[in-house]
């Protein structure tokens, strides 16, 4: 979800056949707090990529470990190219499994 990307969030969670209190508390907002946001309401860039990552990725974020984020910031300062690298790879096989 890029910056100019503009997401439905209440089209998102209505896909996904969940309620306000469902969808939204999978990312630590309230149910009024993600009313708001589904009215229009700026949504702050951290809730928006909780929100791609657990409702549009489809990623428990519940199974992400401190390790993980320490190694990808490990490659992104230590080996830049490398993390490229695999982040197209990444993209590329769960494009092809979709």
């Amino acid at each position: 979800m890029k910056a100019a990307e503009k997401l439905d969030v209440r089209e998102v969670r209505r896909k996904l056949g969940l309620n306000q209190q469902q969808f939204w508390s999978k990312l630590g907002v309230t149910q009024s707090g993600g009313s708001r946001y589904e009215s229009g309401r700026n949504i702050p860039r951290p809730v928006q990529q909780l929100l791609r990552l657990v409702h549009v990725e489809q990623i428990d974020v519940a199974k992400v470990r401190r390790e993980d984020f320490e190694v990808v910031e490990y490659l992104k300062s230590n080996d830049p190219d490398l993390f490229k690298s695999l982040k197209k790879q990444a993209r590329s096989s769960i494009r092809k499994a979709a």
